[in-house]
């Protein structure tokens, strides 16, 4: 457990066996339907520097960005996954959000998961496979507070419950010397 002020956060490094994660990460990188997005910055057009995808139950659509998706239906892979985090975490999640970091050259900047359809008490809880990245958080008003960096592992969880999206920002930066690719579920109640 890590604490600061303002943030509620929990990682559990080895989360899932080994076996399971590789087996996991392998079955994501061939069976999900990844999409590369296009984003809006400072009036020009960007891909984003990964590839998404999110699954969960029928009308729960996820804005961000300035990007809206809507889930494909869970499959018995993600719904496996998302019992487990359930368990471990108590608390019911609807959708599943995946990125895919094809090597180190994609990244995350800086962002809280902080929109409108995620309600007022966002709780996330995050699998993280493949190679190990940095996550790094950083307080969004309060310079004098703590930055940090986790480095997530293969088969991690990392849970960041209520009132972290609030006050708090993370990013998982470039790191070029990664070949390998990352995949990670983030587990998400949309409210509408």
């Amino acid at each position: 457990m890590i604490k600061y002020k303002d943030l509620n956060i929990e990682y559990i490094e080895s989360f899932l066996s080994k076996g399971y994660s590789d087996t996991v990460l392998l079955k994501l990188l061939n069976e999900v339907i990844w999409q590369n997005d296009t984003i809006n910055m400072f009036g020009k057009t960007h891909l984003l520097p990964r590839l998404t995808a999110f699954y969960g139950d029928t009308g729960k659509v996820y804005n961000y960005s300035g990007i809206s998706m809507e889930p494909l239906p869970w499959t018995k892979l993600l719904i496996d996954i998302k019992k487990i985090v359930e368990e471990k975490v108590k608390i019911s999640f609807n959708t599943v959000f995946l990125n895919r970091y094809r090597n180190g050259e994609d990244y995350q900047g800086f962002h809280s998961d902080n929109e409108s359809s995620l309600g007022e008490n966002i709780n996330i809880a995050s699998i993280s496979l493949g190679a190990e990245r940095d996550f790094k958080m950083k307080h969004k008003t309060n310079s004098n507070s703590n930055s940090f960096s986790i480095n997530l592992k293969h088969g991690s969880l990392l849970i960041m419950r209520h009132p972290t999206q609030n006050f708090w920002l993370h990013s998982i930066p470039k790191r070029l010397k990664i070949k390998e690719e990352r995949i990670n579920l983030t587990f998400r109640q949309i409210m509408i």
